[in-house]
């Protein structure tokens, strides 16, 4: 297992400066953030430490000796928008950056992007499924042909009223994933897991790695702690912040020690990239850099 981190934390940071840091640091890779140029109105999402615009032969090799020589590799692509959103527009957009991700990822060597598979928040699962369906089946085969595995990372993109009821992400549940792998059974399909989502919408997030294991193609280090006196008082139909705040790994109520070894129990030996969305830590670029730091000691011994 290899230990790394999102970059979208240090976004003030040049690609060349983050591989820096993990080094310097001791992480094993980096999951590189890779949203198209420009900016994003919500948090943590619109960085670009790679360009994959236009993205060549000649930007692989760059990319890869820089990597090379400082002794970090990259984990994944990472970009994570709403791919079935009801503006057709901004659908549109999220799928063709999709399939220039997995062009970059070709060329790069890699096997892993790792993204959203989408909601149109308004309708059920079941209003969903046919866009779903229409949406994901070319990119699949697309990244099938390239030999690219899409990892979804099991995320509601549910915190506020923008997002209500069913939050702007699909793919939030073993039930979900179930139907989706029955539709597209291709092994290039399957998890950027996440646990803790499990927590915060009450489910167990040891439970399903067993019976996902052969889809569990990277994973995400973030804990989280549930505010029990506010959740018995608003409820679970509240907006999940309203009851819950994340957090880095050994600060929540994620038990990592037991994760960490019932995830090497099902054979995985991928990355392990901490991502970091601890209001703690957002004062300022050293703030951040310590919270990977405090994240890595605490989770090292255990990798």
């Amino acid at each position: 297992m290899k230990l790394g981190f999102q970059s979208a934390i240090l976004a003030d940071l040049s690609f060349e400066e983050v591989i820096d840091f993990a080094a310097d640091t001791g992480f094993d890779c980096v999951e590189i953030m890779c949203w198209p140029v420009g900016k994003s109105d919500r948090k943590y999402a619109g960085v670009t430490h790679l360009d994959v615009d236009g993205f060549t032969k000649a930007d692989a090799e760059r990319v890869l000796a820089y990597c090379a020589s400082k002794g970090v590799a990259i984990s994944a692509l990472g970009y994570y928008p709403n791919p079935l959103s009801p503006d057709a527009e901004e659908a549109e957009i999220a799928v063709a950056h999709l399939r220039k991700l997995i062009d970059a990822a070709s060329l790069l060597g890699l096997d892993v992007v790792n993204t959203f598979v989408g909601n149109d928040w308004t309708k059920s699962v079941d209003g969903n499924w046919p866009t779903f369906i229409e949406t994901w089946g070319p990119l699949l085969s697309y990244a099938e042909d390239k030999k690219i595995r899409i990892g979804i990372e099991n995320c509601a993109m549910y915190f506020t009223k923008d997002e209500w009821p069913g939050g702007k992400n699909l793919a939030r549940s073993p039930s979900i994933w179930r139907r989706m792998y029955q539709d597209f059974p291709t092994p290039y399909f399957g998890l950027n897991y996440d646990p803790s989502h499990f927590i915060w919408m009450q489910m167990n997030h040891l439970k399903p790695l067993e019976e996902f294991k052969d889809r569990i193609f990277h994973a995400h280090a973030k804990d989280v702690r549930i505010d029990q006196d506010r959740l018995d008082d608003v409820g679970t139909m509240a907006y999940p912040l309203e009851y819950h705040d994340p957090c880095i790994p050994g600060e929540g109520d994620i038990n990592w020690a037991e994760f960490i070894g019932r995830l090497k129990e099902t054979g995985f030996d991928g990355a392990f990239c901490i991502e970091v969305e601890d209001k703690k830590y957002e004062g300022s670029l050293e703030d951040r850099k310590q919270a990977l730091r405090v994240s890595y000691e605490h989770l090292r011994p255990l990798v």
